[in-house]
């Protein structure tokens, strides 16, 4: 699972505690990186994934939390109408 060479990289000094130390190299092996600053490029990128699929998940429930019943009830009609139309043009 390698990372693209096409990005400059920053050539960056960090200090580790030894569990953080263990960690990003158990994670190099399961993440199959070439080197320990590949493993820590692909964890970092994970997390950043699950951050913004986080913010996304709580843009949606801020949404439905805040939203009418009115509003929710014509989304599900158009759903409906949608989702019966998706299916016309397959042969059964």
């Amino acid at each position: 699972m390698a990372t693209a060479p096409t990005q400059r990289k920053l050539k960056c000094s960090f200090t580790l505690t030894p569990a953080s130390v263990a960690f990003v190299k158990q994670s190099r092996e399961r993440l199959q990186a070439a080197s320990d600053s590949e493993a820590l490029d692909l964890l970092l990128r994970e997390k950043m994934l699950a951050m913004k699929q986080a913010e996304i998940d709580a843009a949606y429930k801020d949404y439905y939390d805040t939203v009418s019943d009115e509003v929710l009830t014509e989304q599900r009609e158009w759903a409906e109408m949608a989702s019966r139309g998706m299916w016309a043009d397959i042969p059964e």
